[in-house]
């Protein structure tokens, strides 16, 4: 049975409304209204309305920043070779709205000071900062969010960062990723092109491929605003970035509670450091910022080593393990080896005669 055109119209608004988007629904208030036809039949006639949902929730209003006005952030990860060993890498890609111009840096983890450092290196590698900065609703910046007011609570730590470089943080609607579909695009640029089927004999190596990287990525002809980022970049943007500020606060006050193995090391994002081994088996607090790991025992400081960033790696100050080793006394030329044990055979020889 075909439906009238009224029919059609009713089932149409039941989709919308009552149905909430269920043809299976429909079919059956079209039943309790004395129009029995199939689901099928049913599915032909909102099949319309369906395609006319499906084109709203995928369209996207691109919207134009001006020069300065915004940079775009985002982290994502990648399985990477380094030194022989299969790690995961996290990357934060920081775009700049207008220019496109992108820059990458390489972490072993996605903490809120992995963000902070990561945004305020993105700031010195485009050499200003920006009005806003727009990223996700990740756990280490958005504390919560107001669904009724759209209002979203920034963590304190993230929201004191702002302030001191003097930026505006905003978060992206729940689910809707496109609102910073900028960066979006320079996460899978990043990950499909820099570091596609590559290998890497330490993460410095990586660091370095990644600056060089950049600077290619810079070169290259936009395919949305058919210019090179670079030409962009210097001839309408970096004179609208504003100064980075002169005495920023550290990015990186990560504070960790460990306990000492029993080989006197500590274990710091898959880098141990060695402490003391008096120490063995106790436990430490462990200061690390931007390039120095520091490493206390209540109020002592009993360590401090230069940050690492090779995974997997020691760092060792000798001292720290100098009481471990056993030492003989050395003997004098000619000293018997081994101790006389019992009698002589000579002495036996005796007896038996």
């Amino acid at each position: 049975r075909r439906l009238s055109v009224e029919d059609q119209a009713t089932a149409q608004s039941l989709f919308q409304r009552e149905a909430e988007g269920n043809a299976v629904v429909v079919q059956q208030l079209l039943a309790e209204r004395g129009c029995a036809v199939s689901v099928r039949t049913v599915q032909r006639a909102v099949a319309p309305v369906r395609q006319e949902q499906r084109a709203a929730d995928v369209a996207t209003v691109r919207i134009e920043t001006a020069p300065g006005a915004q940079m775009q952030i985002d982290f994502g990860e990648k399985r990477v070779t380094v030194a022989g060993t299969a790690i995961t890498v996290f990357l934060l890609v920081a775009v700049l709205s207008y220019s496109r111009r992108t820059f990458v840096k390489a972490f072993l983890h996605e903490r809120q000071d992995d963000w902070r450092e990561g945004i305020a290196a993105a700031f010195m590698h485009f050499g200003g900062v920006v009005v806003t900065v727009l990223g996700d609703n990740a756990r280490a910046l958005v504390r919560g969010r107001d669904r009724a007011t759209g209002t979203v609570t920034f963590h304190p730590g993230y929201l004191a960062f702002c302030r001191d470089w003097d930026v505006q943080p905003r978060a992206c609607a729940p689910y809707r990723a496109r609102t910073k579909g900028k960066v979006e695009s320079g996460v899978k640029f990043v990950k499909r092109n820099a570091l596609a089927g590559r290998t890497f004999t330490s993460f410095a190596a990586l660091e370095q491929h990644l600056a060089q990287w950049m600077d290619e990525a810079d070169q290259r002809v936009h395919g949305t605003t058919h210019e090179r980022p670079c030409d962009r970049f210097s001839g309408d943007e970096q004179a609208a970035l504003r100064p980075l500020p002169a005495r920023p606060l550290p990015r990186r006050e990560q504070r960790l509670r460990r306990r000492v193995a029993s080989d006197a090391f500590v274990d710091v994002e898959t880098v141990r450091y060695s402490v003391p081994y008096q120490l063995v088996r106790d436990h430490v607090d462990v200061a690390i910022d931007e390039q120095t790991v520091r490493i206390f025992h209540g109020t002592d400081l009993v360590a401090t080593h230069a940050r690492s960033r090779e995974p997997f790696t020691r760092v060792v100050e000798p001292a720290h393990l100098a009481g471990l080793w056993r030492t003989t006394t050395p003997r004098e030329p000619g000293a018997a080896t081994l101790a006389a044990l019992g009698r002589s055979l000579a002495e036996y020889e005796a007896v038996v005669r």
